[in-house]
């Protein structure tokens, strides 16, 4: 018998072309979420396009138009508490977030991050790991907290990285994973199979 798929809601915030989007969107069908609303801080992105040729609810809330963080984290947290959504996952999300905003979803927000933390936290991962001669590279996903790139780890994907590679192949590589193990994730948060307890990540026996 195959299992009941519960639709849980989430929210997706980006700020780009959206592929981690795409890839959460895909894969709803054969887990327990559903993408009800999928926000961008920047107008006129790609991601937008994706959600609205699936049918889902958009929002652009343009950081520009704010003179600073909190009144924008405000106005973006009341957008997802008027459509009741509970879980927040972010893909591609280029802003930092303020202590009220991670502190209202402590334990119901995501981040899947291009490195392996606490390697290379912010931007510019895929150089830095060809710069450093690493041999190995990856995704890190992990619950968001105050701390930027900061929060527990959920789980973490790699691959060696060879001869000759550029940070646009490394990039290439980076979102094939991210593409396989943030829905199956997200999944986990939404059926409580993971939660946050005491800044640590537990896995849950349910």
């Amino acid at each position: 018998m195959s299992k009941s798929i519960q639709n849980i809601p989430i929210a997706i915030l980006i700020s780009g072309t959206g592929s981690n989007l795409q890839a959460i969107i895909d894969a709803e069908h054969n887990l327990n979420y559903r993408v009800d609303l999928v926000i961008s801080n920047r107008p006129d992105t790609y991601g937008i396009e994706r959600a609205k040729k699936h049918g889902i609810k958009t929002l652009v809330i343009d950081h520009c138009n704010y003179s600073n963080r909190e009144e924008f984290d405000e106005d973006l947290l009341n957008s997802i508490k008027k459509n009741n959504i509970e879980f927040v996952i972010l893909a591609g999300f280029m802003r930092i977030l303020t202590t009220n905003f991670t502190n209202h979803f402590l334990g119901k927000m995501l981040n899947v991050h291009p490195s392996l933390l606490p390697k290379y936290p912010g931007l510019n991962t895929h150089q830095k790991a060809l710069d450093n001669k690493d041999l190995v590279h990856g995704i890190s996903i992990h619950f968001v907290t105050a701390e930027l790139d900061g929060g527990p780890i959920i789980k973490q994907a790699s691959f060696n990285i060879e001869d000759n590679k550029t940070a646009l192949d490394l990039q290439k590589s980076v979102q094939s994973l991210e593409h396989i193990h943030y829905p199956q994730v997200v999944d986990c948060l939404v059926t409580k199979k993971i939660s946050l307890k005491n800044n640590q990540t537990l896995f849950n026996e349910l």
